[in-house]
Protein backbone atom coordinates (compact mmCIF):
# COMPACT_ATOMS: atom_id res chain seq x y z
CA UNK A 1 0.00 0.00 0.00
CA UNK A 2 1.15 3.37 -0.99
CA UNK A 3 1.69 6.16 2.01
CA UNK A 4 1.28 9.72 0.55
CA UNK A 5 0.58 13.13 1.48
CA UNK A 6 1.52 16.06 4.67
CA UNK A 7 1.28 15.28 8.44
CA UNK A 8 1.04 18.84 9.33
CA UNK A 9 2.57 19.32 13.08
CA UNK A 10 2.03 22.15 15.29
CA UNK A 11 3.47 22.79 19.15
CA UNK A 12 7.08 23.37 20.91
CA UNK A 13 9.33 25.16 19.06
CA UNK A 14 12.17 23.61 20.68
CA UNK A 15 11.70 20.67 18.92
CA UNK A 16 12.29 21.88 15.51
CA UNK A 17 15.19 20.37 15.10
CA UNK A 18 14.10 16.66 15.86
CA UNK A 19 11.12 17.30 14.24
CA UNK A 20 13.49 17.85 10.88
CA UNK A 21 15.53 15.10 11.42
CA UNK A 22 12.85 12.60 12.14
CA UNK A 23 11.55 13.63 8.82
CA UNK A 24 14.31 12.69 6.94
CA UNK A 25 14.88 9.60 8.81
CA UNK A 26 11.04 9.06 8.06
CA UNK A 27 11.00 9.62 4.44
CA UNK A 28 14.02 6.95 3.55
CA UNK A 29 10.87 4.55 4.21
CA UNK A 30 8.57 6.71 3.16
CA UNK A 31 9.61 9.35 0.39
CA UNK A 32 5.95 10.24 -0.86
CA UNK A 33 5.39 11.59 3.15
CA UNK A 34 6.38 15.13 4.01
CA UNK A 35 6.11 16.84 7.52
CA UNK A 36 5.27 20.22 7.41
CA UNK A 37 6.15 21.72 10.85
CA UNK A 38 4.48 24.91 12.49
CA UNK A 39 6.40 24.92 15.85
CA UNK A 40 4.82 27.89 17.77
CA UNK A 41 4.92 26.67 20.83
CA UNK A 42 2.70 24.12 23.16
CA UNK A 43 -0.33 26.30 24.05
CA UNK A 44 -1.50 26.36 20.30
CA UNK A 45 -0.56 22.62 19.51
CA UNK A 46 -3.50 21.01 20.29
CA UNK A 47 -5.91 24.14 19.07
CA UNK A 48 -4.49 23.21 15.24
CA UNK A 49 -5.73 19.36 15.96
CA UNK A 50 -9.58 21.39 16.60
CA UNK A 51 -9.14 23.40 14.30
CA UNK A 52 -8.02 21.03 11.41
CA UNK A 53 -4.98 22.84 10.88
CA UNK A 54 -2.64 19.78 12.49
CA UNK A 55 -3.04 16.32 12.45
CA UNK A 56 -0.43 16.15 15.67
CA UNK A 57 0.69 18.42 18.09
CA UNK A 58 3.59 17.87 20.19
CA UNK A 59 4.12 19.05 23.38
CA UNK A 60 6.24 19.92 26.44
CA UNK A 61 3.74 18.93 28.98
CA UNK A 62 0.63 17.10 29.08
CA UNK A 63 -2.46 18.30 27.28
CA UNK A 64 -4.53 20.95 29.71
CA UNK A 65 -8.31 20.41 30.81
CA UNK A 66 -8.98 23.38 29.18
CA UNK A 67 -7.53 21.60 25.54
CA UNK A 68 -8.79 18.52 26.74
CA UNK A 69 -12.66 20.32 26.84
CA UNK A 70 -12.19 22.51 23.58
CA UNK A 71 -11.18 19.30 21.60
CA UNK A 72 -14.26 17.55 23.13
CA UNK A 73 -16.82 19.99 21.92
CA UNK A 74 -16.05 19.79 18.77
CA UNK A 75 -15.46 16.15 18.54
CA UNK A 76 -17.10 14.47 21.24
CA UNK A 77 -14.57 12.66 22.27
CA UNK A 78 -10.73 13.04 23.55
CA UNK A 79 -7.58 13.66 21.91
CA UNK A 80 -5.39 10.67 21.42
CA UNK A 81 -1.64 11.28 23.18
CA UNK A 82 1.42 9.07 23.80
CA UNK A 83 4.79 9.76 25.11
CA UNK A 84 7.56 10.24 22.77
CA UNK A 85 10.42 11.32 24.75
CA UNK A 86 11.74 11.86 28.19
CA UNK A 87 12.17 15.67 29.02
CA UNK A 88 16.26 16.59 29.94
CA UNK A 89 18.09 16.33 33.26
CA UNK A 90 19.30 20.17 32.67
CA UNK A 91 18.18 21.94 29.56
CA UNK A 92 15.90 24.66 30.42
CA UNK A 93 13.90 24.71 27.75
CA UNK A 94 13.41 21.07 26.83
CA UNK A 95 11.14 20.09 29.50
CA UNK A 96 13.70 19.65 32.83
CA UNK A 97 12.78 17.54 35.42
CA UNK A 98 12.02 19.56 38.63
CA UNK A 99 15.02 19.55 41.13
CA UNK A 100 14.68 20.53 44.99
CA UNK A 101 17.64 22.47 46.36
CA UNK A 102 18.49 23.90 49.78
CA UNK A 103 21.47 25.89 51.02
CA UNK A 104 24.49 24.44 51.19
CA UNK A 105 24.89 25.11 54.91
CA UNK A 106 21.55 23.28 55.19
CA UNK A 107 21.68 19.86 56.68
CA UNK A 108 18.26 18.57 54.95
CA UNK A 109 19.45 15.89 52.59
CA UNK A 110 16.39 14.61 51.19
CA UNK A 111 12.15 15.46 50.82
CA UNK A 112 9.10 13.99 49.43
CA UNK A 113 6.44 15.15 47.38
CA UNK A 114 3.80 15.25 50.31
CA UNK A 115 6.22 17.55 52.41
CA UNK A 116 6.89 19.71 49.11
CA UNK A 117 2.57 19.40 48.85
CA UNK A 118 2.78 20.64 52.49
CA UNK A 119 5.65 23.50 52.27
CA UNK A 120 4.11 25.36 49.45
CA UNK A 121 0.04 24.77 48.95
CA UNK A 122 -2.56 25.18 51.56
CA UNK A 123 -4.88 22.78 50.71
CA UNK A 124 -2.71 19.78 51.41
CA UNK A 125 -4.43 17.73 48.36
CA UNK A 126 -1.09 15.29 48.94
CA UNK A 127 -2.31 13.99 51.83
CA UNK A 128 0.22 15.71 54.69
CA UNK A 129 -1.12 15.53 58.21
CA UNK A 130 -0.22 19.33 58.87
CA UNK A 131 1.05 22.56 56.31
CA UNK A 132 4.92 22.93 56.81
CA UNK A 133 6.11 25.86 57.63
CA UNK A 134 9.79 25.75 59.92
CA UNK A 135 12.33 23.93 59.26
CA UNK A 136 11.72 22.15 62.36
CA UNK A 137 8.21 21.01 60.93
CA UNK A 138 10.69 19.03 58.33
CA UNK A 139 12.73 17.47 61.43
CA UNK A 140 15.63 19.54 61.74
CA UNK A 141 16.73 20.10 65.22
CA UNK A 142 19.11 23.31 66.98
CA UNK A 143 19.36 26.71 65.77
CA UNK A 144 17.23 25.35 61.75
CA UNK A 145 14.01 24.67 64.07
CA UNK A 146 11.79 27.95 64.56
CA UNK A 147 13.20 29.47 61.13
CA UNK A 148 10.57 29.74 58.66
CA UNK A 149 11.42 28.25 55.13
CA UNK A 150 11.57 30.72 52.01
CA UNK A 151 10.54 29.52 48.85
CA UNK A 152 11.73 30.35 45.96
CA UNK A 153 9.77 28.13 42.32
CA UNK A 154 8.71 29.83 38.90
CA UNK A 155 6.01 31.62 38.32
CA UNK A 156 3.35 29.31 38.89
CA UNK A 157 1.11 30.31 35.41
CA UNK A 158 4.47 29.44 33.22
CA UNK A 159 5.08 25.75 31.75
CA UNK A 160 7.39 24.94 34.56
CA UNK A 161 4.95 26.30 37.23
CA UNK A 162 1.82 24.54 35.70
CA UNK A 163 3.75 21.09 36.05
CA UNK A 164 4.80 22.04 39.80
CA UNK A 165 1.12 22.74 40.84
CA UNK A 166 0.20 19.62 38.48
CA UNK A 167 2.46 17.40 39.93
CA UNK A 168 2.94 18.58 42.94
CA UNK A 169 0.15 20.42 44.85
CA UNK A 170 -2.70 18.69 42.80
CA UNK A 171 -3.52 21.53 40.84
CA UNK A 172 -4.13 23.57 43.37
CA UNK A 173 -3.45 27.17 43.34
CA UNK A 174 -3.37 27.91 46.92
CA UNK A 175 -0.01 28.98 47.43
CA UNK A 176 1.66 29.79 50.91
CA UNK A 177 2.16 33.16 49.20
CA UNK A 178 3.25 34.85 52.46
CA UNK A 179 6.93 32.72 52.54
CA UNK A 180 6.82 32.19 48.80
CA UNK A 181 8.44 34.37 45.78
CA UNK A 182 8.25 33.52 42.05
CA UNK A 183 10.23 34.45 39.02
CA UNK A 184 8.99 34.94 35.77
CA UNK A 185 10.91 35.19 32.33
CA UNK A 186 13.29 33.23 30.21
CA UNK A 187 16.28 33.34 33.23
CA UNK A 188 14.10 32.42 35.93
CA UNK A 189 16.27 29.47 37.31
CA UNK A 190 18.97 31.75 37.26
CA UNK A 191 16.92 33.86 39.15
CA UNK A 192 15.88 31.39 41.65
CA UNK A 193 19.30 29.90 42.22
CA UNK A 194 21.07 32.90 42.84
CA UNK A 195 18.22 34.06 45.19
CA UNK A 196 18.97 30.72 47.21
CA UNK A 197 22.51 31.11 47.47
CA UNK A 198 22.20 34.00 49.43
CA UNK A 199 19.36 32.58 52.15
CA UNK A 200 20.33 29.87 54.36
CA UNK A 201 16.99 29.01 55.04
CA UNK A 202 15.78 29.38 51.61
CA UNK A 203 14.15 26.17 49.55
CA UNK A 204 13.80 26.22 45.71
CA UNK A 205 12.62 24.03 42.96
CA UNK A 206 12.95 24.39 39.68
CA UNK A 207 14.27 23.07 36.57
CA UNK A 208 17.43 22.97 35.32
CA UNK A 209 21.14 22.72 36.06
CA UNK A 210 22.72 24.57 39.32
CA UNK A 211 26.72 24.35 38.06
CA UNK A 212 26.39 28.34 38.51
CA UNK A 213 25.47 28.11 41.88
CA UNK A 214 27.95 26.03 44.02
CA UNK A 215 26.54 27.56 47.26
CA UNK A 216 22.98 25.42 46.90
CA UNK A 217 22.80 21.46 47.23
CA UNK A 218 20.18 19.38 45.31
CA UNK A 219 18.10 17.23 47.89
CA UNK A 220 16.76 13.30 47.09
CA UNK A 221 13.23 13.36 46.57
CA UNK A 222 10.91 10.57 47.04
CA UNK A 223 6.87 10.62 46.66
CA UNK A 224 6.48 9.85 50.15
CA UNK A 225 8.14 8.21 53.76
CA UNK A 226 7.13 4.69 52.22
CA UNK A 227 9.34 5.18 48.55
CA UNK A 228 12.82 5.59 48.34
CA UNK A 229 14.72 8.90 47.64
CA UNK A 230 15.64 9.38 44.71
CA UNK A 231 18.67 12.18 42.89
CA UNK A 232 17.78 13.34 39.48
CA UNK A 233 20.22 11.62 36.92
CA UNK A 234 20.26 10.77 33.53
CA UNK A 235 19.33 6.83 34.56
CA UNK A 236 16.36 8.10 37.49
CA UNK A 237 14.67 9.85 34.89
CA UNK A 238 14.85 7.54 31.78
CA UNK A 239 13.25 4.75 34.14
CA UNK A 240 11.16 7.58 35.79
CA UNK A 241 12.24 6.41 39.61
CA UNK A 242 12.72 10.17 39.92
CA UNK A 243 9.46 11.41 40.85
CA UNK A 244 9.15 14.87 39.06
CA UNK A 245 10.45 13.72 35.56
CA UNK A 246 9.16 15.38 32.91
CA UNK A 247 8.09 13.68 29.03
CA UNK A 248 7.24 14.76 25.42
CA UNK A 249 3.85 14.38 24.41
CA UNK A 250 2.27 13.67 20.78
CA UNK A 251 -1.65 14.43 20.38
CA UNK A 252 -3.78 13.78 17.70
CA UNK A 253 -6.91 13.29 16.54
CA UNK A 254 -8.40 8.88 17.14
CA UNK A 255 -11.77 8.48 17.44
CA UNK A 256 -12.66 5.71 19.82
CA UNK A 257 -12.12 2.46 18.56
CA UNK A 258 -11.08 3.17 14.87
CA UNK A 259 -7.67 2.75 13.11
CA UNK A 260 -5.20 4.99 13.49
CA UNK A 261 -4.54 7.27 10.00
CA UNK A 262 -2.06 5.28 8.33
CA UNK A 263 0.09 8.03 7.81
CA UNK A 264 0.11 9.50 11.12
CA UNK A 265 0.46 5.91 12.59
CA UNK A 266 3.55 5.17 10.49
CA UNK A 267 5.43 8.69 11.67
CA UNK A 268 4.85 8.01 15.36
CA UNK A 269 6.42 4.35 14.94
CA UNK A 270 9.03 5.52 13.42
CA UNK A 271 9.51 8.13 16.24
CA UNK A 272 9.04 5.38 18.72
CA UNK A 273 11.73 3.24 17.06
CA UNK A 274 15.36 2.58 17.43
CA UNK A 275 16.15 5.34 14.73
CA UNK A 276 14.02 7.85 16.05
CA UNK A 277 15.01 7.49 19.47
CA UNK A 278 18.75 7.71 18.48
CA UNK A 279 17.90 10.45 17.06
CA UNK A 280 16.90 12.20 20.63
CA UNK A 281 20.02 10.88 21.79
CA UNK A 282 22.06 12.66 19.42
CA UNK A 283 19.94 15.71 20.21
CA UNK A 284 21.61 15.68 23.19
CA UNK A 285 18.16 18.24 24.12
CA UNK A 286 16.15 15.45 25.42
CA UNK A 287 16.49 11.56 26.64
CA UNK A 288 14.93 8.54 25.07
CA UNK A 289 12.34 6.46 26.32
CA UNK A 290 13.12 3.44 28.16
CA UNK A 291 12.33 0.31 26.15
CA UNK A 292 9.47 -0.72 28.14
CA UNK A 293 8.32 2.88 27.46
CA UNK A 294 8.54 2.55 24.12
CA UNK A 295 6.65 -0.61 24.30
CA UNK A 296 3.40 0.84 26.26
CA UNK A 297 3.48 4.08 23.63
CA UNK A 298 3.36 1.86 20.79
CA UNK A 299 0.62 -0.17 22.04
CA UNK A 300 -1.46 2.76 22.06
CA UNK A 301 -0.92 3.18 18.57
CA UNK A 302 -3.12 -0.31 17.82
Amino acid sequence: MTVDGVIRVWGTAQVALLMRQWDLGFRKSYPRVHVESRLTGSDVGVAGLYTGFAELAVLSRECTAFERKAFEWIFRYPPAQIQIMTGSLDRGGQAPALVAYVHRDNPLVQVTLVQLDAIFGCERLGGGPKSIRTWGDLGLSGEWADKSIHLYADDTESGTGRYFRHAVLGDSARMNWEHFTEFKGLDARHSILTALAADPVGLAVTGGSSEFAPQVKVLALACDCGHEAVTPSLESLISRSYPLTRAVYACFNRRPETPLDTRLKAFLRYILSDAGQEEVVQSKDYLPLSPQMRREQLQMLE
